[in-house]
């Protein structure tokens, strides 16, 4: 196998190929895909597609079939989550000072998030977007936020292409976000679940063809107002989510679908153990004090199964 890395949006990105001699083409792949999902989504850039028709979305506006299927994809993650992941923060997150890229963020990766919440809850954000072919309409109030489904949605496409114009497996991680495509090498991918050092740690192994997100609330945070916050938002209140959970990992045949319930599960606290049983959700579960939990057949430490699909290294964990 042969291994790239690099950085991006602030973010590690790092990809493995199962053929010697092919990684420097697969990161030409995989720059073009995220370098696309950003032209198409950035709220950080004035060029973006995104922001240019911010102007003309509270009339609808016609979108590049590229911002349709990724704000499709955030209203899916929406209604998977029944609205524990929705695209409508942007306005919470630039209120929390999280108005540029995040390597521009003053991060603070030590320190208390301090959870505030408001009394009174609002109504839902994501059901005042709608999208009818590549015709978006969004409220002149609402200001999208697509960053952390647009981001597996980039990996997910960046290895399905590398797999089919290559012609051999992949695995990409981007920011954490885990998506794989072609065949596996042999006894699948190997790979290590561990958000910080000193939380506990497990390696897994994650089957061909799918993916893997853990969401954190010990990774990037930054200091605003003298506070420590974090960048996964409560939709309900538009402030950072309870940190219950260190961090959730969640494995699914897709990055979009793992990435939408590891932000839910940081979301909902304790009763994300009880949702993931029900609905079949395989996650590792670290709570505040390092104990973990886990559901839905995720294999317990030692006792990897085979063929299930698991795992990833935490890097630079996103929601």
């Amino acid at each position: 196998m042969e291994s790239k890395s690099w950085t991006v949006w602030g973010l590690e990105v790092s990809i493995t190929v199962t053929a010697p001699g092919l990684a420097s083409a697969a990161e030409r792949v995989v720059r073009e895909e995220i370098a696309g999902v950003d032209d198409a989504c950035s709220r950080f850039r004035k060029d973006s597609e995104l922001v240019c028709l911010q102007p003309k979305l509270a009339a609808g506006a016609t979108v590049s079939p590229l911002l349709a299927m990724l704000v499709k994809s955030a209203l899916d993650a929406a209604a998977w989550t029944d609205g524990d992941v929705d695209p409508t923060l942007g306005r919470d997150l630039e209120a929390l000072g999280y108005d540029r890229d995040l390597a521009e963020v003053q991060l603070s990766p030590s320190g208390t998030v301090i959870h505030d919440p408001r009394v009174q809850q609002r109504s839902a954000g994501w059901n005042q977007v709608h999208l009818v072919g590549r015709k978006l309409s969004v409220p002149e109030h609402v200001r999208l936020d697509l960053g952390a489904t647009a981001k597996a949605v980039a990996a997910d496409r960046a290895a399905q292409r590398v797999a089919a114009e290559l012609e051999c497996g992949i695995l990409v991680s981007l920011g954490g976000d885990i998506a794989t495509a072609g065949p596996a090498p042999e006894g699948g991918w190997q790979v290590l679940v561990q958000d910080m050092p000193g939380d506990p740690r497990q390696q897994v192994t994650l089957r061909a063809g799918h993916a893997m997100a853990t969401s954190s609330t010990q990774k990037r945070r930054w200091q605003h107002e003298g506070r420590t916050v974090h960048h996964i938002l409560d939709p309900r209140f538009g402030l950072p989510a309870e940190p219950v959970w260190r961090s959730v990992s969640v494995a699914a045949p897709s990055c979009l679908q793992a990435n939408a319930f590891s932000t839910a599960g940081i979301v909902r606290g304790f009763t994300a153990v009880e949702w993931f049983d029900r609905v079949g959700i395989a996650a590792r579960l670290v709570d505040a004090r390092g104990r973990v939990s886990t559901t839905a057949g995720w294999p317990k430490d030692g006792n990897q199964h085979e063929g299930e699909s698991m795992a990833m290294k935490g890097g630079e964990s996103d929601g």
